[in-house]
């Protein structure tokens, strides 16, 4: 350890093998800082250091020296200009003025308070004085920042000339320096100046005067109208209330302002609107007026409702005392209840009456429990969907429709032909045409006219659903494809109808779409259209190739020959009279007969070809094509 650390004069110690440095650079609450080791390399001891303080002071102060040479001088520390050694340094000295005020009578002079700010980057001052809310002075910044002559030599104030407890003159008005700020003392104690006690700032003595409470004088109690006005003018007492007016006609609650003036002792009483509430926008409901409480006695013939009232008619008028929350005032034969009033009214309560208890009542109306619509029944007018809009709304909607079943049977119409069920004789004959709409499931019935029979025909009922009997307005079941079979009774509105004869165009939709109808509907159609096969095939077959147009016009010529007036009309009544079944389709028997009492030579080889041609097996004649032969 004694030898000087020098080459060649080291000893390596073989045992060491541990070289490594202790760690001088660390990270404290995010920022970086260099420590001192705390072990030598490897971890060896670190001896503490022996010299004296004395010692170590010689050692940075005293510059290194070579044996031989000139010692090398260090270089200059750097300089720095006093504006950037200075900036945003200020000195803040609080002082104060006197203002001779030569026109009041009130004050003669007066205090105003500033501060004076000394700017050490460049020697620059400035004076301003804080603004006050209504002091009728031009405030602010006083003098602007500059550099102040001193004297008339052209000296300028330096930091050097401020300081407490002085009396500073710029521009021919005195400041008296009481404090500053602590920056301030620092720096002039840094600088060697000691700084004077800080003095206590003086106030201005109106300013105190004026925030001094003035004492009212007392002024006995009397009815001075005008003292009440200068004291209590703009002063006005907020009360809510309610004007019940239900039991007159169309009446209701209205909710009301009362302003009590205190000024002179009257009443406006104002309606509050509310958006959509059905009146005329007059916000005032009683103009402001003095209200009487108690008249005095008066004859009964006395104009009252005419003249106006004056103090000799009124016993009482409407003060303060009688308006309370929570009870009802009459005010001109109306009667509101008060529920609550404003801060102000409370305040003036409570300090002139003493009265605390200002609970609001509670006006709202209860929700009312909403009554269950109740679906009037079904007054026969319209579909009762269509009427079941009414009831459900103002504006009614039209029912809403299956728009899938719409696009998919578009234009498919199911036809039938009924025979109307009626006493009437006249009805009898009558046949109509029944048309089922499967878009909608709609009816619709019509009239062939026919020539003299004294029935115009045409629309009989328009497209519309049609409810079963026996249904009700509530669960209303309508007719389906599956209720129409031949002979089947179909009751439209009070009317019956008996269905005869369908269209082709019904069995063939029935056969295509038979798992949707019942088994029942569909053999009734194909029942009727068997024996029409059966006389297609008998014609098709038994008789020589000859059109049947040509037939009925030979059966025709040879009509003409006859001599005898034949009435073609009454022959077609006649087929039809005893097709009670509206088949058209009658025995053979009983059409035989009916061609012998109209005389028509049913013997002659024309008309018994065309007899066969329009038989259907040996017993059924199909009367409507043998009747091709005799138009109407």
């Amino acid at each position: 350890p004694g030898l000087p650390f020098l080459p060649g004069c080291a000893i390596k110690d073989p045992t060491k093998t541990s070289f490594h440095r202790s760690q001088t650079l660390d990270f404290k609450n995010g920022y970086a800082f260099s420590r001192l080791p705390r072990e030598g390399v490897g971890g060896d001891t670190l001896f503490a250091n022996q010299l004296s303080q004395d010692e170590l002071d010689d050692l940075c102060t005293k510059g290194t020296t070579l044996t031989y040479g000139l010692v090398k001088r260090s270089a200059p520390s750097g300089f720095t200009p006093p504006f950037v050694a200075y900036d945003k340094k200020v000195l803040k000295f609080d002082a104060y003025f006197q203002e001779e005020v030569a026109i009041s009578a009130e004050e003669h002079y007066r205090i105003r308070q500033v501060g004076i700010y000394y700017y050490l980057e460049d020697d620059t001052m400035c004076v301003i004085e804080p603004k006050v809310k209504n002091s009728g002075l031009v405030q602010g910044k006083l003098m602007r920042r500059h550099r102040v002559p001193k004297n008339e030599q052209g000296d300028y104030y330096h930091w050097k000339d401020l300081n407490l407890g002085i009396d500073l003159t710029m521009y021919g008005r005195t400041y008296r320096l009481v404090n500053c700020d602590s920056f301030t003392k620092v720096f002039l104690e840094s600088q060697g100046i000691e700084v004077n006690p800080p003095e206590e700032m003086v106030s201005d003595p109106y300013t105190e005067q004026r925030r001094t409470p003035v004492q009212k004088p007392i002024v006995p109690a009397g009815p001075d109208p005008f003292r009440q006005f200068l004291t209590y003018d703009t002063k006005v007492l907020r009360f809510y209330a309610i004007w019940d007016d239900t039991n007159c006609a169309f009446g209701d609650h209205h909710p009301c302002v009362i302003h009590y003036f205190l000024a002179d002792d009257t009443v406006e009483v104002r309606e509050v609107h509310r958006r959509n509430d059905g009146r005329d926008p007059f916000p005032v409901l009683m103009r402001r007026q003095r209200l009487p409480k108690i008249f005095a006695d008066k004859s009964k013939n006395f104009p009252s409702c005419v003249l106006e009232i004056t103090d000799h008619e009124v016993q009482e008028w409407y003060s303060p005392k009688d308006f309370v929350v929570g009870k009802s005032i009459t005010l001109l034969g109306r009667t509101f209840l008060i529920y609550d009033c404003d801060k102000f009214t409370q305040d003036f309560y409570r300090e002139k009456y003493g009265i605390t208890d200002f609970q609001p009542v509670d006006v709202n109306k209860k929700p009312t429990e909403k009554a269950p619509q109740v679906i009037p029944p079904y007054n026969g007018f319209g579909i009762p969907e269509d009427s079941l809009q009414n009831c459900l709304s103002l504006f009614p909607k039209p029912p809403r429709k299956d728009i899938i079943k719409m696009l998919e049977n578009n234009l498919k119409i199911l036809r039938y032909q009924v025979a109307l069920e009626s006493p009437v004789p006249e009805d009898k004959n009558r046949r109509f045409i029944l048309s089922y709409f499967l878009s909608d499931d709609t009816i619709g019935i019509y009239e062939p006219p026919v020539r003299n029979s004294g029935i115009p025909g045409g629309k009989y009922l328009k497209r519309t659903r049609v409810t079963k009997p026996g249904s009700t307005p509530e669960n209303p079941m309508y007719y389906e494809p599956s209720d129409f079979t031949i002979g089947s009774t179909i009751e439209v509105f009070g009317h019956r109808f008996v269905i005869t004869d369908a269209d082709e165009y019904v069995l063939n939709y029935l056969e295509r779409n038979a798992e949707s109808f019942p088994a029942a509907t569909l053999q009734s159609i194909r029942d009727h259209f068997h024996p029409r096969q059966v006389v297609v095939e008998t014609a098709s077959s038994g008789f020589p190739k000859k059109d049947l147009d040509d037939l009925i016009a030979e059966v025709q010529k040879e009509l003409k020959l006859q001599h005898e007036p034949f009435n073609t009309r009454k022959f077609h009544e006649a087929f039809h009279h005893f097709d009670t079944e509206g088949s058209g389709f009658l025995d053979k028997t009983r059409f035989l007969n009916v061609c012998d009492r109209f005389h028509v030579p049913t013997s002659t080889i024309l008309l018994k070809k065309l007899i066969d041609y329009c038989s259907c097996g040996e017993d059924k004649v199909n009367y409507r094509d043998f009747l091709l032969a005799f138009p109407s």
